[in-house]
């Protein structure tokens, strides 16, 4: 099994499908890096020799921001606007949709599960 970017990427797969495991790298960003590399896209990854996965880590880990430092980056980005205090801050801060959505409905994967409204029990009007 390949080890990448301290992501064990999976060895049965096509090399650029395989490297979308790695956080940070999407299906252009592989396929940019095997083309770099100068690996045939449509490799498995079982069929890589070890200069060629040296190569492609090299290469990750010159060129491009992945895994921890991707994610610490964009955590701190957020922490940044929320001890701003800005609006967008805010809306991080609450839990609340952040880019304008609207949140009357449809907000549930940012707002939680549905809460129920407490209805009054009604009453039996005695005579």
């Amino acid at each position: 099994m390949a080890r990448i970017a301290g992501v064990n990427i999976p060895t049965a797969k096509r090399v650029e499908i395989a490297l979308t495991y790695i956080y940070g790298i999407g299906p252009v960003l592989a396929r940019k890096v095997c083309t770099e590399v100068g690996v045939p896209a449509a490799r498995r990854v079982n069929q890589l020799t070890e200069e060629e996965v040296l190569r492609i880590r090299e290469v990750i880990d010159r060129d491009h921001k992945v895994e921890g430092d991707l994610r610490r980056e964009t955590a701190m980005n957020i922490k940044r606007l929320m001890d701003l205090g800005c609006y967008r801050g805010l809306r991080h801060r609450r839990g609340l949709p952040v880019r304008g959505q609207r949140t009357h409905t449809n907000a549930r994967t940012r707002k939680g599960p549905v809460r129920m409204a407490i209805a009054g029990k009604k009453r039996v009007a005695k005579a």
